[in-house]
Formats: structure tokens, C-alpha cells, sequence
């Protein structure tokens, strides 16, 4: 397995694509039930192969990322061959970013000498989506990339 199986949430979410899937493979509901009863080594392979697929499609049309904690937060946008990495740091412990008081306090002082920021630029290390799926296992998630995109466009005035 490339990533890492999909939850029975997300399994639930996509009960008309692992069908589509299934058929494709032609493993109507009868045989899929049977498969399951029956073989079940095999039914954890179809499981895993679909759940791959799944990240594949997703991870492959990421553009940014977010990974917000207490004091920092790490804003990513993934192009073809790099990733660009801004991170903002703040240097007033008792700023929490995970809360709306913390975002405005960011929005009234990102020019201060209260937060640290750093800008960056990086090949990936291997492959694009493994890199990416990385990130998200560290905590990072998928993003519109608004905040990316409106700190860049100050940055670059």
C-alpha cells in the first residue's frame, strides 16, 4: 500500500465510487459480499488499492496546504517539481493561532517585530504526492490556499 487506508467514514463518503470500482473490476454486490465473507485477503487488497486510487486523485490535485498550531503556522503551496513554504511564527507565547483572538491578533501584527516570518522554496525529496501525503500525516491540511495567496500578494507589494 502506497498511503494509508481509507476510514469506514470516508469508505461511507465514497460508497458510489468503491461500486463504480468494483464493477469496473467486474465484482458485482453479490460477489463483493462473498469476497468478503470469504476471502477476506482479498477484499483487504481491493480495500487498499482502492483507498491508493482515492489518494492518488487527491494528492495529485493539491495546490496549498495548512498546518496550524499554538504559536506557528506553516502555509505550503505544492507546484510540479517544488513546494513554496511560508512560516509564521509568533514570538508572543500567549498568541494562540488556533483561535479567532489569535488570527486577528496575526492580522494586527504581521509586520511587527512580534512575529517572525520565514519564506521558502524546496525540491521534493521523492515523489510529489508522497511528499504531500507526508505533510498531511505530520498534521497539515488540504487547503483553498487564501491565506497563502493574500500574505504572498503582500509580500510581494
Amino acid at each position: 500500500m502506497k498511503y494509508k487506508r481509507l476510514t469506514k467514514e470516508q469508505f461511507e463518503a465514497l460508497h458510489q465510487e468503491f461500486a463504480t470500482f468494483l464493477a469496473s473490476q467486474s465484482i458485482d454486490k453479490q460477489e463483493w459480499d462473498e469476497i468478503k465473507a470469504k476471502k477476506t485477503e482479498v477484499a483487504e487488497q481491493e480495500l487498499d488499492v482502492f483507498s491508493d486510487l482515492i489518494w492518488d486523485g487527491v494528492l495529485t490535485n493539491a495546490k496549498f496546504l495548512e498546518h496550524f498550531s499554538k504559536n506557528h503556522i506553516f502555509l505550503f503551496h505544492c507546484q510540479d517539481n517544488f513546494i513554496q513554504s511560508m512560516v509564521i511564527k509568533s514570538l508572543v507565547t500567549e498568541v494562540d493561532f488556533m483561535t479567532k483572538q489569535g488570527l486577528q491578533w496575526l492580522s494586527d501584527n504581521l509586520f511587527t517585530e512580534t512575529v517572525e516570518m520565514h519564506v521558502g522554496k524546496k525540491g521534493y525529496d521523492n515523489e510529489r504526492n508522497s511528499a504531500i501525503f507526508n505533510l498531511i500525516i505530520e498534521g497539515a491540511i488540504l487547503s483553498d490556499g487564501q491565506l497563502y495567496i493574500q500574505i504572498n500578494s503582500i509580500l510581494q507589494s
